[in-house]
């Protein structure tokens, strides 16, 4: 296949039938949200403190805030667990609806927040919702898209979150003015994305592949209730799916490598760019212009460039191969960081460089709905993935906390930054020991060879 994407002489986007479409717009809309509500999330929690917090506590807002964004992700954690196994269970679509309607419903009550405790739970309840969705969305694209188009699919996945983070923006420079209660009808305005969740049950159908691998698994659950003694595929089919991510020597060493890989750019992302508003702002303070437009500024121009970073991500896997295309994104990831934070001074010069920032540091995520899927078998493939993409996050919930009081002990933003983003580098380590997946299919025999970087059975 050519780097353009052709299958035959047709483009490979000729291809793809309408619910294929359907099932992208669907994963595509529940992260765009998902993108908003943490990007709101970001954009207001300095202004939301200011208003729950006593004036004595205002020098440590930058530690309040770590710790909230912290609580958001730990939520975020759990709930990826859940929401994989759910979703391995329940059934893509069902999954989907019911973490959309949660997160919207959920974030809307996080509007009524009364101090910063009462916010900080319902960040994290938030967080639970937001985290369940991802596998989901990442599962039904994996399992309906075919094998030369997938890495494009995954990628237009995940570029959702850079398109509600844009979003996010965009609303919060038209209100950010309005008042002190600016930051709650960000909120209120996160209810919205439950309309959608009545398209969805309409239009979007259930994977074929989970629903035959369901299948299996309810015979497997029939033999072993009439008392049969169960071996291979029958026994892994009826072990609890977090259990079985352990079970198999191959899963177990591609579970931890990719873990390594996610925890590595979680702990990047988290613990540096969520203080890019405020960054900006000082620098934008500094230079005597007003540093909540040019804070939200460099959100919508590092999202912009997350958002080419996504798509381009896609067409690279697809055409030069996963791990290639990985291995480009860490790595400018680690070099870019303390270029961004430490060399670059001027507002304009700043406002472009994280253009180019947000390409591959948000970018490099595109790797978890491509890879990740194409590595696990069907009966685990929405467990693994949000046990995968999400699990770190317990570990790297600590990174903006950690980010928090760097910033305040050391004075500054750039040796902060520097420190957390030089995590890159396990996910640099971790990526050459994978296989390469690049147009093969998805594993329907539910096992893997024992070698790491065999064919799948």
């Amino acid at each position: 296949m050519s780097a353009v994407g052709t299958v035959g002489s047709s483009p490979w986007y000729r291809s793809l039938d309408r619910s294929q479409w359907k099932a992208l717009i669907a994963a595509n809309l529940g992260w765009t949200f998902d993108g908003f509500e943490v990007f709101a999330l970001i954009l207001t929690v300095g202004v939301a403190l200011h208003q729950l917090l006593e004036p004595s506590q205002y020098p440590l807002i930058p530690a309040y805030a770590g710790a909230v964004i912290a609580i958001t992700v730990f939520g975020w954690a759990i709930g990826g667990l859940l929401g994989g196994v759910l979703a391995d269970y329940l059934g893509r679509k069902r999954s989907m609806t019911l973490t959309i309607l949660a997160y919207s419903l959920l974030t809307g009550i996080s509007a009524l927040s009364w101090d910063w405790v009462s916010f900080a739970v319902f960040r994290f309840l938030v967080g639970v919702a937001i985290g369940s969705e991802w596998a989901t969305g990442a599962s039904i694209m994996a399992e309906l898209w075919p094998a030369h188009a997938r890495g494009k699919g995954g990628a237009f996945l995940q570029a959702g979150y850079p398109i509600g983070s844009i979003l996010a923006s965009g609303v919060w420079l038209a209100i950010g003015t309005s008042g002190p209660d600016a930051w709650r009808y960000m909120y209120l305005i996160g209810v919205l994305p439950a309309l959608i969740v009545f398209w969805i049950r309409r239009n979007i159908p259930e994977s074929p592949r989970w629903e035959e691998s369901n299948r299996r698994r309810r015979a497997a659950y029939d033999l072993r209730r009439q008392g049969a003694a169960l071996e291979g595929e029958d026994a892994a089919l009826v072990r609890f799916t977090l259990v079985d991510l352990f079970a198999e020597g191959a899963v177990r060493a591609r579970l931890f490598l990719t873990f390594v890989m996610s925890l590595s750019v979680t702990i990047g992302y988290w613990g540096v760019s969520t203080f890019v508003p405020s960054y900006v702002g000082s620098v934008a303070t500094a230079a005597g212009l007003p540093a909540q437009r040019y804070a939200a500024l460099a959100g919508l121009v590092q999202n912009l460039g997350a958002l080419m970073g996504f798509s381009c991500f896609g067409f690279l896997a697809d055409a030069y191969g996963r791990k290639p295309t990985t291995i480009l994104y860490y790595l400018m990831c680690l070099i870019l960081t303390p270029i961004v934070y430490l060399w670059v001074k001027d507002i304009y010069v700043l406002l472009f460089a994280f253009a180019v920032y947000g390409f591959f540091i948000q970018g490099v995520f595109s790797w978890t709905p491509i890879w990740l899927p194409e590595l696990f078998p069907t009966r685990m493939r929405a467990t693994a993935a949000g046990f995968i993409f999400n699990a770190p996050r317990l570990i790297s919930a600590i990174a903006p906390l950690i980010a928090g009081t760097l910033i305040v002990g050391l004075g500054g933003y750039g040796k902060a930054a520097t420190i957390i983003g030089s995590f890159y580098i396990l996910g640099l380590i971790a990526v050459p020991f994978l296989p390469e997946t690049k147009g093969k299919p998805l594993p329907e025999a539910d096992t893997l060879s024992p070698a790491l970087g065999g064919e799948r059975r």
